[in-house]
């Protein structure tokens, strides 16, 4: 995904394809590691590109993924996960997603560990209830909107 915050930056930017697939979708989840603190470089791409969105609104102001639901998943070996939540929330809805009760899912194991989620024997107990009250909430969140969308405001009211 090439730098920048424009929705198509031509030759070579494989943003276009993704951008298609998130817009298509109902829910959307940005899964991020944590680096140092932070949302890895990747994610804060995906939002750096998403930014695009806030010149590409409809007649009535809104923007493409209004309507659309977002969840954050994040991993990592240190903590900072409701740091990270926050960034990406703060973004996600910038851009027009509307993050569901309990949107944010998270595994951070030991600072200065050695052990990475993808090496435990299984899902700890509270992240799978985690995830399963996430998914119940944005699949809820998301049939309200293919009922009813949001109104937005219709140019110059």
């Amino acid at each position: 995904i090439k730098p920048g915050v424009l929705s198509d930056l031509g030759e070579a930017d494989d943003w276009p394809k993704l951008r298609e697939k998130i817009l298509a979708a109902d829910i959307f989840i940005l899964g991020l590691p944590i680096w140092m603190g932070q949302p890895s470089s990747v994610a804060k791409r995906v939002m750096e590109r998403m930014d695009a969105f806030l010149s590409e609104t409809d007649d009535s102001g809104r923007m493409p993924a209004a309507g659309k639901v977002a969840l954050v998943a994040i991993v990592g070996n240190e903590d900072g996960a409701h740091h990270c939540h926050a960034e990406c929330y703060q973004a996600l809805n910038d851009v027009g997603f509307t993050v569901p009760a309990n949107g944010g899912v998270y595994w951070v194991g030991e600072a200065m560990g050695d052990v990475n989620f993808v090496d435990l024997p299984g899902t700890p107990e509270k992240v799978v209830s985690m995830i399963k009250m996430a998914a119940s909430n944005a699949a809820h969140l998301a049939g309200l909107f293919k009922t009813k969308n949001y109104a937005g405001v219709p140019a110059g009211e």
